[in-house]
This record gives structure tokens, C-alpha cells and sequence, in this order.
């Protein structure tokens, strides 16, 4: 892509948002730590009480705004590159549809995130509150669909150990997450506000983390640039037949003739990379 491998994407988009953080809280502590009106009395700020400031508002819209089109954008390449053979092609529709639903949730949570800079808490606060929901759940549906997805490829493709990686990955994000966002709302509810405050920063920090976890998915992609080293087109009829073909085998103790539901051959190369014809595992429930 324009010379840039896709890792990139991921990459960037997690520096950035990084870097809008450290920056909002490097310039609070730098200004002595003050206490806005719109804080309430509490000690420690809100990631969006710097955001409603006249010189941490245009910082948080810009890099939200910048990381969060290179994320999105990071969900459309990965969809483009399993179409063409760069990363492991999706074996069913269902898994097609779960990568789409990820990335359609991917999209609300970024708009989310991106309006809630907007829509600042010192004077929007009601929508700003609905646009830190929608980007929270955005993000975590958009993380379950993924890990479904995964999970359905690595039954087809358990030789292929970074999908297992990236999987359980993107699994303890979610559970974390959810763990963190209830901790957020009880202390909210509590009028804990430090401590509520301390767990948002967690939060967006985590963030960056699962934004990073796509490096790993987009590295196969960097050995699959030539035509000759692509992943075979897949057929689940194929492996179908192919099941039947084994399972009748072993009823009758006969010889078994299937080779699964790869066309082509394609030189092995690595944990991602496509096997040959005769050396493709059969799908197994185990992941």
C-alpha cells in the first residue's frame, strides 16, 4: 500500500493516540495540575476534562480523529487482504460476515470516540457521557466479533499459530475492558471521581494495546506480496466431502484419497504462510 507494509496501520494509529495522551497529561502536570470548574472538586482529571480546555480540546480532536481513521482503515485492509490471498482466507460466509460486523462496530466506536471530543464534558456533558458509552461498546462488540472470527478460522487453519496469538489476545482484551468499564461505573456511581478518573486513563492506555495487537495479524501479509507466495483460494464443500470421504474410510477400515479444500500448490513459509496441498490439517473443533 503506497510502499507501506499494513502493519503500519495498527501501528501508527496506537502511536498516535499514545502520543495525544501523553500529551494532555504531560500538559496538565506542566500547568500545575489545576482544578477546572467543570472537574467538580476532585484532584485527579478526567481524560475529558483536559479535552474541554481551550489548548487540550484541538489536541484531543486531532489525534483522536488521526488514530482512529488509521484503526478503521487497519479493519478495511484486513478484510481486502483475506480477499486476496495476502492473509489466510475467510473459509465460510459466517466468518465473512463476523469480519464485516467487526468492522462496522470499529466504525461506530470510532465515531464515538471522535464526537465525544466534539461534544467536550464542560459544556455537552450529556453527550459526551452517550459518546463515551458508544465508543466503549463499540469497541469491545466490535472485539467479540473479531474473536469469533479467529476462533472460526483456527479451526480450518490450526497450523497457522498466530491466529491462536492474536485470539487469545484480543480475548483478554475484552474481558479486562469490560472488567475496567464496570469499575469505571461503579466508582462513577459512587462519586469516587479520583478513582474513576485514574481507571478512564487505564482504559484509553489498554486501548492502545489492542490497537497495537493488528501488527500481528498484518505481518503474513509482508511475505505474500508476490502473486507466487499467496494463500490458495479454499472451498469448505471441499474439506465437506473431504470429511465424509474419511469418515467413510474409517467405517469400511479403507484407504482415504482427499487432500481438503485448497486448489493449487503453494510453497510453505512460516506460521502463516500457505502449506502444500497434501500437508493442510483437517478442520478440528480444538483452537
Amino acid at each position: 500500500m503506497f510502499g507501506i507494509s499494513y502493519w503500519f496501520l495498527p501501528a501508527f494509529s496506537g502511536c498516535v493516540w499514545l502520543g495525544t495522551l501523553l500529551g494532555m497529561l504531560g500538559g496538565w502536570v506542566a500547568n500545575g495540575e489545576p482544578q477546572y470548574p467543570w472537574m467538580d472538586g476532585q484532584n485527579i482529571a478526567f481524560i475529558s476534562h483536559v479535552g474541554a480546555t481551550y489548548w487540550g480540546k484541538p489536541l484531543f480532536i486531532a489525534g483522536s480523529a488521526t488514530a482512529q481513521v488509521a484503526f478503521v482503515l487497519s479493519f478495511i485492509s484486513e478484510r481486502w487482504l483475506r480477499h486476496r490471498g495476502r492473509l489466510t482466507h475467510n473459509y465460510t460466509t459466517a466468518e465473512k460476515a463476523l469480519s464485516v460486523c467487526a468492522s462496522v462496530f470499529a466504525v461506530i466506536g470510532a465515531c464515538g470516540l471522535i464526537l465525544l471530543t466534539i461534544f467536550d464534558t464542560r459544556r455537552y456533558p450529556p453527550v459526551h457521557e452517550a459518546m463515551l458509552a458508544v465508543f466503549i461498546a463499540g469497541y469491545i462488540i466490535s472485539a467479540i466479533f473479531i474473536c469469533a472470527e479467529y476462533q472460526r478460522l483456527g479451526i480450518f487453519y490450526r497450523e497457522h499459530r498466530i491466529l491462536r496469538a492474536s485470539f487469545w489476545i484480543k480475548l483478554t482484551f475484552i474481558f479486562v475492558e469490560i472488567a475496567l468499564a464496570i469499575a469505571f461505573g461503579v466508582t462513577q456511581y459512587r462519586t469516587a471521581d479520583n478513582s474513576a478518573a485514574i481507571i478512564e486513563w487505564i482504559i484509553a492506555l489498554m486501548y492502545i494495546f489492542y490497537t497495537w495487537s493488528f501488527i500481528i495479524d498484518f505481518l503474513p501479509a509482508t511475505r505474500t506480496k508476490h502473486k507466487d507466495h499467496r494463500f490458495p483460494p479454499v472451498r469448505a464443500a471441499d474439506d465437506e466431502m473431504a470429511m465424509n470421504t474419511q469418515h467413510q474410510g474409517s467405517m469400511t477400515n479403507g484407504p482415504v484419497y482427499s487432500s481438503g479444500g485448497h486448489y493449487g500448490d503453494t510453497e510453505s513459509h512460516g506460521s502463516q504462510q500457505p502449506t502444500q496441498q497434501g500437508e493442510r490439517a483437517g478442520p478440528s473443533q480444538n483452537f
